[in-house]
């Protein structure tokens, strides 16, 4: 029996049998919550406590000023002590909110400092506290990820302002670039689903053409080959090398491989060593071009976002190289953008 019951029991006598019972079972029942109950007397020693927290914790909220000394912070220690004069003092009531050193990083409680007075006398200290260590981690977990889709909503945004100011740079009407915009606002939208879906880790490659091209491929069996590995890309390679396969995808169907049924886009992944001697990714589209295709013809946007937006964004450099009869665009990012086995 813990010393408050005990107390409690030596006062049964002098206590009705109901309400004994009751204050019993209510200190009984503290044992099934994080809630705890402390009574100091006016010289600040703890007389009884009931769930009292574990080790040190328990013993600074119980003990004296000097209880828990050197891991309580100054400010911690003083404002503790505080709250306690002011009780001494006749104040009914202090509200505290402190963490406590722990293995584990940090526990966090919320703290009631009341005085018990008898007739305007105050005769002891009773301290409630309630652990709130997971309220706290959730809290952070939450600002955490509010700061996240803040940055990436910004990203986004900033993302969203190029394609509509080089758009409408090579856009001859207000009916041409509604067209362009819109099928790039799409295919933004299309890698920011898989990257969303994925809890904001990215995006696997053949996920990315699955959306970005599939789609616009007479026949995917006869029309598309995919070779090498297939990378998982974290969000902004996801976004932005979605944004390269939908340029090239929109010019194949409109000019290249896929303006016919039997034509062909090959699509590569593979580690290389970049030119820095490091590990580097090199993803590679290569299609055969259509007699008398002329796929730069509405493309000026699309090769400036090939060639320079989407290498630039990824920290890596492209070429696009148009032959007669082939087209093929390499890109080269380096390791921090993927993951490939």
């Amino acid at each position: 029996m813990e010393k408050g019951e005990k107390e409690m029991a030596s006062s049964d006598a002098k206590t009705p049998p109901a309400l004994v019972g009751f204050d019993r079972g209510l200190l009984r029942a503290l044992h099934n919550t994080s809630v705890s109950v402390l009574y100091l007397d006016r010289d600040l020693a703890c007389l009884w406590t009931e769930n009292q927290p574990a080790g040190w914790i328990g013993d600074a909220l119980c003990g004296g000023g000097d209880a828990g000394a050197g891991m309580l912070s100054q400010e911690d220690s003083a404002r503790l002590d505080a709250a306690r004069r002011a009780a001494l003092s006749g104040v009914e009531r202090s509200h505290l909110e402190m963490r406590f050193p722990d293995p584990g990083g940090f526990r966090w409680f919320e703290i009631w400092i009341d005085a018990d007075s008898v007739d305007g006398e105050v005769r002891g200290i009773i301290t409630t506290a309630v652990e709130v260590t997971d309220r706290k981690r959730r809290e952070d977990a939450l600002r955490m990820l509010l700061r996240e889709v803040s940055h990436r909503s910004k990203n986004l945004l900033a993302i969203i302002q190029s394609i509509a100011n080089q758009t409408g740079r090579y856009s001859g009407t207000i009916t041409d670039f509604l067209q362009r915009f819109r099928g790039r606002l799409q295919s933004l939208a299309a890698s920011q689903d898989l990257v969303t879906s994925s809890n904001w880790r990215g995006a696997d490659l053949h996920e990315l053409v699955a959306g970005q091209v599939i789609r616009f491929c007479p026949d995917p069996v006869r029309n598309l080959r995919l070779e090498g590995g297939n990378p998982y890309l974290n969000p902004n390679a996801a976004l932005h090398i979605g944004l390269a396969l939908h340029e090239l995808a929109v010019n194949a169907v409109s000019h290249g491989a896929m303006s016919r049924p039997d034509g062909m886009v090959t699509i590569a992944a593979k580690k290389i060593v970049g030119d820095d001697g490091e590990e580097a990714m090199e993803l590679t589209w290569r299609e055969v071009l259509p007699a008398n295709s002329n796929p730069t013809e509405e493309g000026r946007f699309g090769s400036l976002a090939l060639e320079r937006v989407v290498p630039a964004s990824l920290n890596g450099t492209a070429t696009l190289t148009i032959e007669p009869d082939e087209l093929v665009y390499r890109l080269v990012i380096p390791p921090e953008n993927f993951e490939l086995g």
